[in-house]
């Protein structure tokens, strides 16, 4: 896999929040040079071809089977959603796909659909999902889960224009994104049958996450923030990856 860009590459520059590079050469990705990774580069990419979907398929179900969560996981493909991986070099370490609510449904449906229709049910709602998060690695630094979850937003709320944002957790975890990302739980724990295992259904408002990122950028954001929003890209390089995103369609 290259990480050297071609069409909108531009030179990987240092900042407070980390180096940054998008380019597209049939590749979307963005280049994440900061403190994780011992200073070397991440590469954030959409997943376009069969080799890549094996690569996080192999990751999710080597980090799924010790949890007792089945070892069978697919990355779905089409223009319903979108997965994205994090890689040093050949080795993909991280990867999230993100689903778009286009009339076939969300995964989280199969638990959750009463819940998820009420908010369908507004007026310009436009529903998307996180599922099929995979890090290996017990601790993840802040800045990797930042830039593929930033990733992430951009496709869902610029390219997508989505209002909200669901996710189902095991209820272990519910702190982890309450804290990080300032999800809200929905409705009561339930059993997911496909891993057989308790699911807590979470929520997001798109609109929110401009909110807190716009007072981190302000200036505005509290020294005590445990969140990942002041790891995210800078206005200026979210603007550049929207844009490229958008044109690249």
């Amino acid at each position: 896999m290259s990480t050297i860009g071609s069409k909108y590459h531009r030179p990987v520059r240092k900042s407070a929040k980390g180096g940054f590079a998008y380019s597209n050469g049939g590749k979307h990705f963005v280049e994440v040079v900061s403190a994780c990774n011992n200073g070397s580069a991440i590469t954030i990419n959409v997943v376009d071809s069969d080799i890549a979907r094996e690569a996080a398929c192999l990751l999710i179900n080597r980090c799924y089977i010790p949890r007792g969560y089945g070892g069978d996981h697919a990355v779905p493909s089409g223009k319903s959603s979108l997965t994205f991986t994090a890689s040093a070099g050949q080795a993909v370490f991280a990867t999230l796909t993100l689903g778009i609510d286009t009339g076939i449904g969300l995964a989280a449906d199969d638990c959750f659909r009463d819940q998820i229709d009420k908010f369908r049910s507004k007026t310009r709602a436009k529903l998307c999902e996180l599922t099929k998060l995979a890090v290996d690695t017990a601790a993840p630094p802040k800045e990797l889960l930042a830039a593929i979850f930033h990733f992430a937003f951009i496709y869902g709320g610029h390219h997508h224009t989505c209002t909200d944002l669901f996710i189902e957790v095991n209820p272990r975890h519910r702190r982890f994104y309450e804290t990080m990302l300032g999800f809200a739980p929905i409705g009561d724990v339930r059993i997911n049958a496909r891993v057989a295992a308790p699911a807590q259904l979470m929520h997001l408002d798109i609109s929110n996450v401009r909110v807190q990122l716009d007072d981190e950028n302000r200036g505005y954001g509290s020294a005590r923030n445990r969140s990942l929003y002041p790891f995210f890209f800078s206005p200026d390089d979210e603007s550049t990856i929207a844009a490229h995103v958008r044109n690249d369609g």
